[in-house]
């Protein structure tokens, strides 16, 4: 075999695997937003995204609009709100959710501050420790592209979910959905 027939068969396998990685993740990802939630569990988590000073982003006030519709439609469910302050924010991811939530009428009794995680996986872990022990599941309101990653997290620590899922800003939806596929592999190749 010559050199260019062997640099084409090796670029045609990269580009493959390539193609099969993009597709699996795809997926995984379409099937994140299931089971849908009914109000079955007590608590709904939801997950930070950035914060601009001490307004949510676009993304994180997607997130709260699902949030906001899920907590008027099941008014038995309360809300933990998880997400740490970067360097850049002003206020705490958490903080920032609960503000917007309070101006849109949800009782601050309701809700749940996790203001210490830097991550999907300190978001689930952290929120768990503030449930009651006897807790065995949580819906889970995050962007659609995200479900999936939160889903793997919560059944690793032990915690039944279900999905409310936001809209991804289209604007952000590609580099958003691609990151994403990233850590979707390197989330179920890892031991936590």
């Amino acid at each position: 075999m010559n050199l260019k027939k062997i640099a084409a068969c090796v670029t045609g396998l990269f580009f493959g695997f390539c193609l099969f990685i993009w597709i699996l993740t795809g997926k995984w990802m379409s099937d994140g937003n299931k089971p849908k939630a009914d109000g079955t569990y007590e608590y709904a988590l939801v997950l930070g995204a950035k914060v601009n000073g001490e307004t949510p982003s676009l993304s994180l006030q997607y997130r709260l609009g699902a949030a906001l519709q899920y907590a008027e439609r099941h008014p038995h469910v309360k809300l933990v709100l998880s997400g740490g302050q970067g360097p850049d924010e002003l206020i705490s991811e958490a903080e920032a959710m609960k503000r917007y939530l309070v101006a849109h009428g949800i009782p601050k009794s309701r809700i749940i501050l996790e203001k210490n995680s830097s991550s999907t996986y300190e978001n689930i872990l952290y929120s768990k420790k503030l449930l009651p022990p006897s807790t065995e599941g949580v819906t889970i309101i995050t962007s659609d592209y995200h479900l999936a990653r939160a889903h793997k997290i919560a059944d690793r620590l032990g915690l039944q979910t279900d999905a409310v899922e936001a809209e991804t800003p289209k604007v952000v939806r590609l580099k958003l959905t691609t990151r994403e596929r990233l850590a979707l592999l390197k989330t179920a190749f890892s031991q936590k």
